[in-house]
């Protein structure tokens, strides 16, 4: 069974996500922040994430891990694939404060290098709302590229799919 890990970066530790950090994901869910994300959601979704991301390492060797910087939890970056996803997503959030200072690339980068070099994965993409163009900036400063032809999530019809290099291609 696969385990969080905890990861170090220049600034940041990537760590595995705990209870302390529902109240992060309860801000971020519950806010007009996650609007690219089908959001505001609900209190009862806020506990569904946290639960997904955390557990989809026990699952599928891969999953969310908390972005701390100086110990405090600042945002998320997740490899995960739920039912919905018909690829493995890299996905990120930010909480509100910190942004502008290159955390989620930095961080989403680690992550993605990570489950890359521990697992089997040989695609993984972005889901991103077509309007998210921050979260578009993200994506194209880690070497990912729109990829017309691929699958959309179920019930996101809309949403842009950025495919990364992974494998020799990275």
């Amino acid at each position: 069974m696969a385990v969080a890990p905890v990861i170090s970066t220049d600034r940041l530790v990537l760590r595995p996500l705990t209870m302390a950090d529902h109240e992060s994901y309860l801000a971020f869910v519950t806010s007009e922040r996650a609007r690219f994300m089908g959001g505001p959601h609900s209190p009862d979704t806020a506990w569904s994430w946290l639960v997904n991301d955390a557990g989809q390492w026990a699952l599928q060797g891969f999953g969310g891990v908390a972005v701390t910087l100086d110990g405090h939890m600042i945002g998320q970056v997740s490899v995960t694939q739920g039912v919905a996803f018909p690829e493995p997503e890299l996905g990120w959030f930010l909480l509100d404060g910190f942004e502008g200072e290159g955390y989620i690339s930095e961080a989403a980068a680690a992550q993605r290098d990570h489950v890359v070099a521990e697992t089997a994965i040989a695609s993984l993409v972005s889901y991103i709302d077509p309007e998210n163009t921050g979260s578009a900036r993200i994506a194209a400063r880690l070497g990912a590229a729109v990829d017309p032809a691929a699958t959309k999530p179920a019930g996101y019809p809309g949403t842009l799919v950025w495919r990364h290099p992974v494998g020799a291609a990275a």
